[in-house]
């Protein structure tokens, strides 16, 4: 039997996928005639599910009315204009009524980075052609069609292809095409964006935080897949925290040792976390976020006045733990505070430096 637990990156599980209510906000948004956002953010801490939750918005918007929406998934690695254009030429410049912008020369291949020639042109010096301009004919079609268009991206940080990117597009916005936007990234590769010039638009839009997987979901999908009973599920499912990335893990180690004690499971897990995500997520923190992290490490939660009291700088206290918590390590209730990664302070009292 096929394992049907999966931790390969971005792949969305086919069998042990728990649905989320960050989700069903967006998808419920873009159902709308006129979608009030028009676009999203998405971040979190990694292994949080942000690249899941992309995935599966593009996959039920796209359900949302036949033909009405064309997804488009881009790339922030390589020409993001080029990219967007070559995927609208593919499906609205061969449209009835289309005219060519100009009578010169075909805009070849070697223009737009694709391997067929289409029926938009531009002047014979190809430092006339923009590829803004032309993307803003094939919006304008699109919306004379009544279709809309779903840009997906993801990880996305502050590189010169995605500031033009993103610059361009508030432009889309203030005309008011039918494009919409979701994007993920880590916190800080988002917050980088926020203070470039013509910008604010992506400032302002909604920021959806990957939350706790629900813990009763887990439970049952635990019991479910692994023929288990609900209790061992339910202490399965308490060893995860809620993370995505620790609860498709656990799945794939209980699934292929189904007789093993559950202190062996444990152990497995926290080395595949250790390895596979702590370990790069304490290297992106900066001291000041280490230092914080290494006063929560005992128990579960804490006071602030506990945290405060014994601080080298209590004064940046507040600063560190909202920083912390928006980048999802976090977790915070009513005068408390704590680590949210399950087994986090096991790899900071083993590994750390």
């Amino acid at each position: 039997m096929q394992n049907p637990f999966v931790t390969t990156y971005s792949k969305i599980p086919d069998n042990s996928y728990i649905p989320t209510e960050q989700t069903l906000e967006i998808v419920e948004n873009f159902g709308y005639d006129r979608p009030s956002e028009s676009v999203y953010k998405i971040t979190g801490v990694r292994g949080s599910g942000k690249t899941v939750l992309l995935a599966k918005v593009e996959e039920e918007v796209k359900q949302l009315g036949k033909n009405e929406w064309y997804i488009y998934r881009i790339s922030p690695a390589r020409d993001m204009l080029q990219q967007l254009l070559a995927q609208l030429v593919d499906d609205f410049s061969g449209m009835k009524g289309s005219e060519k912008t100009s009578k010169n020369v075909n805009l070849s291949a070697k223009v737009l980075g694709v391997g067929v020639e289409t029926d938009i042109t531009s002047s014979k010096d190809e430092k006339y052609f923009d590829k803004g301009v032309e993307i803003e004919k094939l919006l304008k079609k699109a919306e004379e069609s009544h279709k809309k268009i779903l840009i997906g991206i993801d990880e996305i940080s502050k590189t010169t292809d995605v500031i033009t990117f993103v610059s361009e597009f508030g432009k889309w916005l203030r005309a008011g095409y039918p494009i919409y936007l979701v994007c993920t990234g880590l916190y800080e590769n988002i917050e980088q964006l926020y203070n470039v010039p013509n910008l604010t638009f992506f400032r302002r839009a909604t920021t959806v935080m990957t939350g706790s997987l629900n813990y009763i979901k887990m439970t049952d999908m635990y019991r479910k897949h692994l023929g288990i009973d609900t209790e061992k599920a339910r202490q399965l499912a308490d060893m995860t925290s809620g993370y995505a990335y620790a609860f498709q893990e656990l799945g794939v180690i209980s699934f292929k040792n189904k007789k093993s004690p559950i202190e062996e499971v444990k152990e497995d897990l926290k080395t595949e976390l250790f390895a596979y995500a702590y370990e790069k997520i304490w290297e992106e923190l900066s001291e000041g976020d280490r230092a914080l992290t290494r006063l929560l490490i005992d128990k579960d939660e804490y006071k602030k006045e506990e945290v405060v009291r014994v601080m080298d700088k209590p004064n940046n206290y507040a600063v560190y733990r909202d920083r912390l918590i928006r980048r999802g390590i976090l977790k915070k209730r009513q005068g408390f505070i704590g680590l949210a990664l399950p087994y986090f302070g096991d790899y900071i009292k083993e590994y750390s430096k």
